[in-house]
């Protein structure tokens, strides 16, 4: 977590704690790629991604879930206050995004998953010009969901639980 005032120097995102009707939280193991601007990993995470300019970040976060999971079928729940940041390592600063940013800036949000399994689908939509995010996915205990996460993400996670887990509960 980044105490730095300049939000400008994070590049702005969204995260989608995405909640079933058993009230556990969907996470997916990264799929291993060397080239994207997080660095290579074999970690577990839940959805996220840009912002594109103009975008509402409650329109992102549907639309990161449905690129990343398949899942249309979710309603929001709630949402983080304010930004939530994080700084890449030193190792891989210069060479995410263009070494724009120093790390990211996230509003998170609370979505019930409304519909079932098998509506979720890890590979890409057709049409879409979207890379494959996970290799696998699981249905998560919310108290494990920052034990699970890569080190320089786990205190987002960490504040993200604080402030959205109170909603996973079995519906």
């Amino acid at each position: 977590m980044s105490d730095d005032t300049n939000l400008d120097a994070y590049r702005p995102c969204v995260g989608v704690m995405l909640i079933n009707q058993q009230g556990k939280v969907w996470m997916g193991l990264r799929a291993d790629a060397p080239g994207d601007a997080e660095g290579p990993g074999d970690w577990w995470q839940m959805p996220q991604g840009g912002i594109d300019e103009g975008e509402d970040p409650e329109t992102a976060a549907h639309r990161e879930l449905f690129e990343e999971t398949g899942v249309k079928n979710a309603v929001v729940l709630g949402r983080t206050e304010g930004w939530l940041t994080y700084d890449l390592p030193a190792e891989i600063q210069a060479n995410a995004w263009g070494g724009r940013y120093k790390g990211q800036k996230q509003i998170w949000f609370a979505l019930r998953f409304t519909g079932d399994d098998t509506e979720i689908n890890i590979d890409p939509p057709e049409g879409q010009d979207h890379k494959k995010e996970f290799e696998d996915w699981r249905w998560t205990d919310a108290a494990q969901v920052s034990q699970r996460v890569v080190t320089f993400k786990r205190e987002v996670y960490v504040r993200v639980m604080e402030q959205l887990s109170r909603y996973a509960e079995p519906s």
